[in-house]
């Protein structure tokens, strides 16, 4: 009995003397390290609640407006893109002009103004109810923290006789992605 009453003492303290090696020691300092994985980013922000599309100078002179928006954007380094794109997806009402069965020659448009590190749409693109890219971006875009204002799409609707007299309005939704 003598024996293993030895024996459980001794392991007792053989596990007490290697139990506080498991755990973190007390000492004046002590370190960690810290990780991150920063991932491809955006967001928009549509400076312009509502854009009111004007007539021009003249009888059946087009309508033209400008539609303001900033944005944030980081690409992965190595192959990352990026998109931003506007839907019109809430059509003008019957009557008037319409974006999504539009009369012959009354196709709404835009033109785009994208500042860097983006790149505008080319030419004058028609506003559709499907998303319409207004800007792109490459590998490693980055915008200033703040975010990337002085962007804006110009509008341009022909003003066809045929329209009824009233006020009709139509949402645009801008989208914008990072990979």
């Amino acid at each position: 009995m003598m024996n293993n009453l030895k024996r459980l003492v001794m392991g007792s303290a053989m596990l007490a003397a290697f139990t506080p090696a498991a755990f973190s020691q007390f000492a004046a300092t002590g370190t960690t390290t810290l990780s991150v994985t920063v991932g491809a980013e955006a967001a928009i922000s549509v400076t312009t609640a509502t854009t009111t599309l004007t007539a021009g100078a003249g009888a059946f002179a087009d309508f033209t407006g400008s539609t303001a928006f900033s944005y944030k954007i980081r690409t992965t380094k190595v192959g990352g893109t990026g998109s931003i794109t506007a839907q019109v997806t809430s059509d003008f009402a019957a009557g008037g002009p319409s974006v999504a069965a539009p009369l012959p020659g009354d196709t709404m448009t835009f033109a785009c103004t994208v500042v860097a590190p983006g790149t505008a749409c080319a030419g004058t693109p028609a506003a559709s109810t499907s998303a319409v890219s207004v800007a792109s971006f490459g590998a490693n875009a980055k915008s200033a923290k703040a975010g990337n204002a002085g962007n804006s799409l110009a509008w341009t609707l022909p003003n066809d006789p045929l329209y009824e007299t009233g006020t009709y309005t139509a949402v645009v939704t801008f989208s914008i992605s990072a990979t």
